[in-house]
């Protein structure tokens, strides 16, 4: 029963944790991480069950230290993807952000990488705009007082200091085009930063947009606060 235990609540461990490095290099696909985790769950529970069967009808084959691996192992398994359901329903299920909803961003260096992408690189729309503003409705066109280029090279160095990819610089235009990979699914969300010259002030907007997924989990929304805190500790050097 003991080896029974473990074995199964080592492989709801394994259903959870495995996924996201399956898919970030290839092996499977989206659908099949995401089923991973579901049986994780069902696994975790089963493992939790026999570990009380053992403990109330065969006490003496219990061991503290192996009981303890199944319940942690059983708990990470059931927790992180109820974890993620929980923050899912907590925020809207989209996946582009802006701090200009009227006229978002483009994206033009990163456009090509995008061809393959399941979410087009055309902003998500209106319906978007509308659940963006009720769920973060401080982020909004950011002022600042120092030039344009200043504005360009604190970006540039924001960037490479979160450890993004940096695509590109476009200074006519005034923008930043830069590629976050997230760790463990590796999914590659793309960002950019347009900085408009407005006389004695510049405006500068930033646009956040997932290549896969309906829902961000709210990840958009947070790489655009962790990016404008990274440019003002910049201009602020």
């Amino acid at each position: 029963m003991k080896i029974l235990v473990s074995l199964v609540s080592l492989i709801a461990f394994l259903l959870v944790v495995l996924p996201g490095p399956l898919y970030k290099f290839g092996i499977v696909e989206l659908g099949t991480a995401f089923t991973g985790f579901r049986f994780g769950v069902y696994a975790g529970g089963a493992a939790l069950v026999l570990l009380l069967i053992q403990i109330i009808f065969m006490r003496k084959t219990v061991t503290f230290g192996s009981a303890a691996i199944a319940v942690v192992f059983s708990a990470v398994a059931i927790a992180m993807p109820l974890n993620m359901m929980n923050t899912a329903k907590s925020v809207p299920p989209i996946h582009d952000i802006s701090t200009d909803l009227v006229n978002p961003p483009q994206f033009v260096a990163i456009a090509p990488l995008r061809v393959d992408a399941p979410n087009p690189v055309a902003y998500a729309g209106e319906e978007t705009a509308i659940e963006q503003r009720k769920a973060y409705p401080e982020l909004a066109t950011l002022s600042f007082a120092q030039s344009k280029t200043d504005l360009l090279e604190a970006t540039e160095q924001a960037v490479k200091n979160l450890g993004w990819e940096l695509v590109n610089t476009d200074t006519s235009l005034g923008l930043v085009e830069a590629t976050d990979t997230t760790t463990w699914f590796g999914f590659k969300d793309d960002v950019v930063v347009r900085i408009n010259d407005e006389g004695s002030e510049r405006f500068v907007d930033i646009r956040s947009k997932s290549r896969v997924g309906r829902s961000d989990l709210g990840k958009n929304a947070q790489r655009i606060h962790t990016l404008i805190n990274e440019i003002n500790t910049e201009l602020t050097k």
